[in-house]
């Protein structure tokens, strides 16, 4: 049987090399983002690469809660199902606060909390409804403590998303007639069309196939919570979590 993959956000960046790399392990792909001259071109370029797969494009604006609902329920007749949906559509604009800027963090705020609510609200439906499925949240490493500046609004959101994967995780847990499972990723820096106008030299970053490569394994793996790539977060995710704020401020 053909598994079906559903990746929102996939026009650039993380969304479209996923696919490229999911595509090469043999799943159908339902590709989904605003702008779709660019899944077009993307869905031109996998099926060239790979004729024998099936990818199908769909307009979405996760902001729009009807919208959500409705692609992925046409996504789902069209395939027959959905085996798993990655929640990747994701805004990385942000301000530090009291600076006048409220418009650029509320947009991401929108986005990432409010869209990624409405992906998973959509998503978990039609995996109840078929009583399995696997959900992926895209996280960050910058969930793990407040950032500051014009990352803090962006980190904020990302922790509500890495929140919202480990609490569906906790009642699926409790629901073993369900075979749904449940990944957050923690993508630490990996370049993409989110951060490519980032001037200064960022300490760890790595290549957008390196990176999503990484993603992908801890994605076919269905592993619960994982860091990505594995070298260097895992040992900076750990000491997120216990430095003092001062530190953690200089380590990224």
């Amino acid at each position: 049987m053909t598994f079906t993959t559903l990746i929102t956000g996939a026009s650039s960046g993380l969304g479209a090399e996923m696919a490229r790399q999911f595509a090469a392990l043999g799943h159908d792909l339902a590709l989904t983002a605003r702008r779709t001259d660019r899944l077009d071109a993307l869905k031109a370029e996998i099926t060239a690469a790979h004729p024998q797969r099936r990818v199908e494009t769909y307009a979405l604006d996760v902001t729009r809660d009807e919208d959500v609902s409705a692609v992925f329920e046409r996504a789902k007749g069209d395939f027959g199902r959905l085996d798993r949906v990655v929640v990747n559509a994701g805004l990385g604009k942000g301000a530090p606060y009291g600076k006048g800027s409220h418009y650029a963090n509320r947009e991401t705020i929108t986005t990432n909390v409010l869209g990624a609510a409405a992906q998973t609200e959509a998503a978990m439906a039609i995996f109840r409804e078929q009583q399995a499925g696997h959900l992926v949240l895209i996280a960050s490493i910058t969930a793990l403590r407040g950032m500051p500046k014009s990352m803090t609004t962006y980190g904020a959101t990302k922790a509500f998303v890495a929140s919202l994967g480990e609490g569906i995780r906790s009642e699926m847990l409790g629901k073993p007639e369900l075979d749904i499972d449940v990944s957050v990723l923690y993508p630490g820096y990996i370049r993409s069309e989110m951060n490519e106008k980032v001037e200064q030299k960022t300490k760890f970053m790595v290549d957008t196939d390196v990176g999503v490569r990484a993603m992908v394994e801890a994605i076919e793996a269905r592993k619960p919570r994982a860091y990505v790539p594995a070298k260097p977060w895992v040992a900076v995710g750990a000491a997120m979590q216990v430095l003092p704020l001062k530190v953690v401020r200089k380590l990224l």
